[in-house]
């Protein structure tokens, strides 16, 4: 049996071959890689396969995630960054009509992040920054149509309604990596991840899911919340 590509939610597509299904998006600069991952043809596309231990997103969607509000044209402003990993498929999803404003403290990453991702990806704009200070780089990013967080704070939730004030367009979503063992080594994930939902709606989200991401991510859940 040859491999099949089938669209999942617009952007993100399942490749099958008869005996496991895997994750992936359309490459947006073909036959270049990011972190290592197998590229795959099918019918004149290319695709890059996503692993989801390597992604909360990804993870997410493996685990059932039920509404990806990333598609293609979206706004994305994407907090902790890092080096790009999860947002060069972000960069896929949105493609040439959207952009992903990508936000991160540490100076390598964003390094990182321009030299090997953003210089074949023009729909990316790396940003040196604290996420805990969005005024700081207010100047360089618009209303958005989601956020992404993906940062290892004890105030991630407060950290996404902070940006969310200056960024996030009315009815947009936000999408958050609950780190448990950022915020408590020693307390239930559980409890955690309830609190952290409990801020979201504190600052005016309406969290519509949350998935635990084990086992691709121990001791992580990702909120789905939508601006309200």
């Amino acid at each position: 049996m040859g491999l099949t590509a089938t669209e999942h939610t617009p952007g993100v597509y399942f490749i099958d071959d008869g005996a496991q299904r895997l994750l992936a998006t359309r490459n947006l600069a073909p036959g270049r890689k990011v972190y290592g991952e197998e590229l795959i043809t099918i019918g004149g596309v290319e695709y890059r396969l996503w692993n989801p231990s390597r992604s909360k997103l990804g993870a997410a969607i493996m685990k059932g995630l039920k509404k990806n509000p990333i598609g293609p044209s979206s706004k994305v402003l994407y907090l902790g960054v890092a080096s790009g990993t999860t947002c060069s498929h972000v960069s896929d999803i949105v493609g040439d009509a959207g952009h992903v404003w990508g936000v991160d403290f540490a100076p390598r990453p964003i390094r990182d992040l321009i030299d090997h991702v953003a210089r074949y990806r023009k729909n990316i704009t790396p940003i040196l920054g604290d996420a805990r200070q969005p005024q700081g780089y207010s100047f360089q990013v618009p209303r958005v149509d989601a956020i992404f967080a993906d940062v290892a704070q004890p105030d991630q939730a407060e950290i996404v309604v902070k940006n969310a004030k200056l960024f996030l367009k009315k009815g947009g979503y936000a999408l958050l990596s609950i780190k448990s063992r950022s915020i408590d080594v020693a307390r239930d994930p559980a409890e955690i991840y309830r609190e952290q939902v409990k801020v979201l709606e504190a600052g005016g989200f309406r969290v519509e899911e949350l998935v635990e991401l084990d086992p691709f991510e121990k001791d992580h859940a990702l909120a789905l919340a939508s601006l309200v």
